[in-house]
């Protein structure tokens, strides 16, 4: 992982390959890389610095060709050097014959490794790319396309891969197997690329390439073969990709600009709904939802955290029992399958690897009812379910997600209210209530925002802190796990979150006034014994943070910081409470100096195991 972009064209293609790693970089990255074929030899350009700096060495080489492919790492194999960049050659530098860029990983690299080194081959890097590109140059025999088929059915793992070859000018190859990649038909020219956006403004003519296929693009020709080998058509879809991310207006990062459009993207997700009705969430939803009983969530990272919230939700209000599970785990551990379980999957991309491949078990398993509340509606997520809901959070520029997971929250809610009346636990005069706070959200959030100035103030005294501890109660626990999930992902700042009733049982022990600890305190049945948690901190020489709702009666104190929301909201309280968590974490890494959009090691869209 993380990006690929290819192109074969009768024009220069350089600034098409360049602009496209521009419009993947918001995944994440540590290195990027473009070849072309030039001249008849293949010619490239590494760098471990950013896209720009990338372009500025390949304007400065000069370099032009009507053929070539352009990578973003996030290293799995290898560290982040310039030798373990993408694309990789073969046989070597000073006579490539083949180029070849990756996404994924190669279970079977070592052994791979060994045979190829028997056969002569040097190995450049630690990656496990730069196997599948010797064994391509192995395996060729004049013809690209062909050697591709061969050569990827000694792959076992996960993989998106373009290939050209210096002997076949105007010809580039490509497969896909567990990792995304789709194809962009052009006149006279096509591409591929991982994202339809890395294409945006070149053509809008996109096919989807499915599990195993392998394509081979020529200037006027688009040949896909499938996993058994047979030429298959797969349908040209018009997609048209959003490009406004790439405007920062007023804003200094993306990850803020991202937080402020949540009043916005929380009204676009919901637009439309006049009432509760299980066709919002497609064809055939009013029947599946009758027949289920019981609801399996599978997500990652963030989104597993909208699922925890949703679990309070669900069971609360539509009285249908929830299991949360994280994606990486359930298909490694023994489980009960039932038959009347909805598989509910979240996820920001619905590219995330761990997920689509906890959805597929689970379906093994003989769970059929299968839905996906997903920000990207051609994405493989959604394809491969039943039922979606498709929020309208917008490209999320920003590695750290914020507006994908309160649009996330908000379609978990209505899920909950859609199940409830089903199983006729909603009446009329609740879903109307339920409703009208759902339409005030936008204005919620926005009056959350507003205070970031107070935000400001305590993330000057977060950024001189090694440690945080993140604490809250019943439906917004979730809501702490990613408040100081946040904190670390953007400032590096060790951040833990537990329910406040688990304070006495160890976290306790970590409380000194060198550890500030973060309360979320709405005014709900838990605040009395919230406050009392509070207490226990205090005792120990403790600083508490508290976001408190304005009827909560917490006055600020010694050692004690209170930041008042402008309401108390309910079951919605959750949207509103991670907003200003939301800004909490930015400012601590705004005052810290970190690369708040690009955090460290991390990367927006993971589609490897």
């Amino acid at each position: 992982m993380c990006g690929i972009v290819g192109a074969v064209a009768q024009r220069n293609i350089t600034p098409i390959l360049v602009e496209g790693l521009k419009r993947l970089e918001y995944r994440g990255y540590d290195s990027c890389g473009v070849a072309l074929h030039v001249d008849g030899k293949l010619q490239r350009s590494r760098s471990t610095a950013r896209v720009a700096e990338l372009e500025s060495q390949i304007n400065e080489a000069g370099m032009q060709g009507f053929t070539g492919i352009a990578h973003t790492r996030w290293a799995t194999h290898g560290a982040p050097a310039s030798h373990n960049a993408h694309p990789h050659f073969s046989p070597n530098e000073a006579n490539a014959r083949i180029a070849l860029v990756h996404n994924g990983i190669i279970e079977n690299h070592d052994e791979l490794r060994a045979e190829l080194s028997a056969l002569g081959y040097v190995f450049q890097s630690q990656t496990d790319t730069e196997v599948i590109a010797h064994l391509v140059d192995h395996m060729y025999s004049g013809d690209l396309f062909e050697t591709v088929k061969l050569a990827v059915k000694r792959l076992h793992g996960a993989y998106a891969i373009a290939v050209f070859s210096r002997e076949e000018p105007h010809r580039v190859v490509a497969a896909r197997q567990g990792s995304p990649l789709i194809v962009g038909v052009g006149k006279g020219e096509n591409f591929v690329a991982s994202d339809a956006m890395a294409l945006a403004g070149t053509t809008d003519q996109i096919i989807y390439l499915e599990e195993g296929d392998v394509v081979d693009l020529q200037l006027g020709k688009c040949w896909i073969v499938d996993v058994d080998g047979r030429s298959v058509e797969r349908e040209v879809k018009t997609v048209h990709a959003h490009t406004g991310a790439a405007e920062l207006g007023p804003y200094r990062h993306y990850m803020q600009k991202e937080i402020f459009e949540q009043p916005r993207v929380i009204g676009d997700t919901l637009e439309g709904v006049t009432g509760i009705m299980p066709e919002l969430f497609g064809d055939g939803a009013a029947r599946v939802f009758k027949e289920i009983d019981r609801v399996l969530i599978l997500a990652c990272g963030t989104s597993y955290y909208a699922g925890l919230t949703a679990k309070y939700w669900i069971e609360s209000v539509a009285k249908v029992p929830v299991a949360v599970e994280i994606a990486s785990e359930y298909r490694y551990r023994d489980t009960v399958p039932h038959p009347k379980t909805l598989v509910v999957t979240i996820t920001q991309s619905g590219e995330t690897a761990d997920t689509l491949a906890a959805l597929k078990h689970a379906r093994s398993l003989g769970m059929v009812h299968t839905l996906t509340i997903c920000n990207v509606a051609t994405s493989a997520m959604v394809r491969e379910c039943a039922l979606a809901y498709i929020t309208r959070a917008g490209v999320e520029v920003g590695v750290a997600s914020t507006k994908a997971f309160t649009t996330q929250l908000a379609a978990l809610f209505l899920l909950t209210l859609t199940l409830a009346q089903v199983n006729g636990h909603l009446s009329d005069e609740q879903e109307a209530t339920y409703l009208k706070q759902m339409r005030h959200l936008p204005v919620a959030i926005a009056a959350v925002l507003a205070l970031e100035p107070q935000i400001i103030a305590w993330a000057d005294d977060f950024a001189r802190k090694d440690n945080a501890l993140f604490l809250g109660r019943g439906i917004h626990y979730p809501i702490a796990l990613e408040g100081a999930l946040k904190l670390k992902e953007i400032s590096y700042i060790h951040a833990e979150a537990y329910p406040a009733g688990e304070l006495k049982h160890g976290p306790l022990a970590l409380v000194t006034d060198e550890m500030p600890v973060v309360t979320i305190a709405p005014n709900d049945a838990l605040l009395e014994k919230l406050k009392s948690n509070m207490q226990e901190v205090r005792a120990r020489g403790g600083q508490l943070y508290v976001f408190a709702d304005v009827d909560s009666r917490i006055t600020s104190g010694d050692g004690l910081h209170v930041i008042r929301l402008p309401e108390h909201y309910g079951l919605l309280s959750p949207i509103l409470h991670v907003a200003a968590l939301q800004l909490l974490a930015y400012h601590t890494a705004l005052a810290k100096g970190t690369d708040v959009d690009k955090p460290r090691n991390l990367a927006k869209s993971v589609t490897v195991e």
